[in-house]
C-alpha cells in the first residue's frame, strides 16, 4: 500500500507546459490551472520541491500568468523534448531526493504520458492529479490516463492528493488547504 501513500517530505510537484497557447485550445483550462493551483498552494504550505516546465516557448507562449504567479514567478524550465525527464529538469528534480512525484499538465498523452513513464522507468512513484491534466480532445484525455496507469502511475484527484498530504484535520496547513477546497 506504500505506493498509493503520498509523504510530504518525500514528494515534489512537476507542472508540464501549461503555457498561453496551449491552455488557449483546452476545454477544461479553468479547472487544470485551479486545480494545479491547489496543489501549488499545497506544496508550498509543505515545503515540497515544485518544477514548472515549458515546452518550446518561442512557439507555445511562456506558463500562463496564474501559474508563474503561483509560483512566484519561479523560472521555467525549457524544453524540446516531450518528456520532461532530461537535462536541467532531470537534474532539478533528483537533486530534490524526492522518489515521489504529483504532476499537472498538458497534454496527458503526450507530455505528461512521456514524462510520467520515463519518471517510472527511473525509479519515481508518480501520482497524475487527473483533475489537473488536459488533452485537446476526450479521447486522448482517456488515453493517456489509461496508458500511464498502464506504466505504474498512480491516478489520483487533487483533492485526494490533498488530504493525504496532510494526514490530519486541525493542522496549520489543514486550515489553509480546506478552504481552496470546495
Amino acid at each position: 500500500m506504500a505506493r498509493y501513500a503520498l509523504n510530504r517530505d518525500n514528494t515534489a510537484l512537476l507542472i508540464i507546459d501549461i503555457q498561453e497557447k496551449l491552455a488557449s485550445i483546452m476545454k477544461y483550462k479553468e479547472q487544470i490551472i485551479d486545480n494545479t493551483k491547489i496543489l501549488i498552494t499545497a506544496a508550498k504550505e509543505m515545503n515540497m520541491p515544485i518544477i514548472v516546465t515549458e515546452q518550446y516557448p518561442k512557439g507555445i507562449g511562456p506558463t500562463i500568468a496564474d501559474i508563474k504567479e503561483a509560483v512566484d514567478n519561479k523560472e521555467a524550465f525549457e524544453k524540446t523534448n516531450f518528456s520532461a525527464y532530461i537535462g536541467k529538469i532531470k537534474e532539478a528534480l533528483d537533486a530534490t531526493g524526492r522518489k515521489k512525484v504529483i504532476i499537472t499538465g498538458m497534454e496527458t498523452h503526450i507530455c505528461v504520458f512521456q514524462t510520467a513513464r520515463d519518471l517510472i522507468e527511473n525509479g519515481y512513484e508518480v501520482f497524475i492529479a487527473r483533475d489537473a491534466v488536459c488533452s485537446r480532445t476526450k479521447e486522448n484525455f482517456l488515453n493517456g490516463l489509461e496508458l500511464m496507469k498502464d506504466v505504474g502511475a498512480v491516478i489520483s484527484n487533487t483533492e485526494a492528493i490533498v488530504f493525504d498530504l496532510l494526514k490530519i484535520a486541525g493542522t496549520p496547513e489543514f486550515k489553509v488547504l480546506s478552504k481552496l477546497i470546495k
